[in-house]
């Protein structure tokens, strides 16, 4: 399949009431897994970044990123979309470029500035989405609207969303929209929404029921599988065994 046959199969998967799926992945072994049984892999900047050794909020330089998205690329053989948090500081057509280097075909972009988490004017991101639009038109893009983890209005988090759509980009992805309010958020965008899935929020199966049309899961089972390693070394710390029930 060609890059842009894989892009073409990503951007078709975003259908809203029929989600596409997908448990953020951070590394070659776990992007197999997933390709196993789901029809893409994303990325999860902030996995990637714990799993490396550094903190999430582009403290991972750009090569180590990139370098990332390139391994879980070269692992499967479905499409792949990255989570590049702003892009480490780079020029829209160089992200563009390295993505493409990388063999990813999609990508999130936060709208926040990672040294101070401010949100960024919406014209410059608008600018800033039509140039990666540019550079690349087959790419999936998926644009981040940071508006809700800053104590933002709901009217605002749909204007960016609106606007980015119309900058070019094929997703948006309001970050911590309140639950009883994603239903609206889809209706008011009128295009395909990325709603996360964390712990005590709607199951795919529900948000799909609300007309979203991509679940992502973040650096969530990362977390959780951490979480259970954790477990396990304490246990065989205390002198026990991982193998037995």
């Amino acid at each position: 399949m060609s890059r842009d046959q894989r892009a073409a199969a990503l951007r078709a998967l975003h259908v809203p009431g029929r989600p596409v799926v997908l448990p953020n992945v951070w590394d070659a072994a776990s992007a197999r897994v997933v390709a196993g049984l789901f029809p893409a892999v994303a990325t999860a900047s902030a996995a990637v970044s714990a799993a490396l050794g550094y903190d999430d909020g582009e403290d991972m330089p750009a090569d180590e990123a990139f370098a990332a998205v390139a391994r879980v690329a070269r692992a499967v053989s479905v499409p792949v979309t990255a989570d590049v948090e702003r892009g480490y500081g780079l020029p829209p057509a160089e992200i563009a470029a390295r993505l493409a280097d990388a063999g990813a075909v999609g990508c999130n972009l936060e709208d926040s500035a990672p040294a101070t988490g401010e949100l960024l004017p919406l014209e410059r991101q608008v600018e800033f989405l039509g140039e990666v639009r540019a550079a690349d038109p087959a790419l999936v893009l998926n644009a981040r609207v940071d508006v809700f983890l800053r104590g933002g209005a709901f009217e605002e988090a749909v204007t960016r969303a609106r606007a980015y759509l119309a900058a070019g980009a094929d997703c948006t992805y309001p970050i911590g929209v309140p639950a009883d309010r994603v239903a609206e958020f889809c209706r008011a965008v009128g295009g395909p929404v990325n709603v996360a899935h964390g712990p005590g929020a709607p199951t795919p199966a529900e948000l799909g029921g609300l007309g979203v049309a991509r679940v992502s899961f973040g650096p969530g089972v990362h977390r959780l599988l951490l979480a259970r390693l954790a477990e396990v070394a304490t246990d065989i710390h205390a002198g026990g065994s991982p193998y037995r029930a």
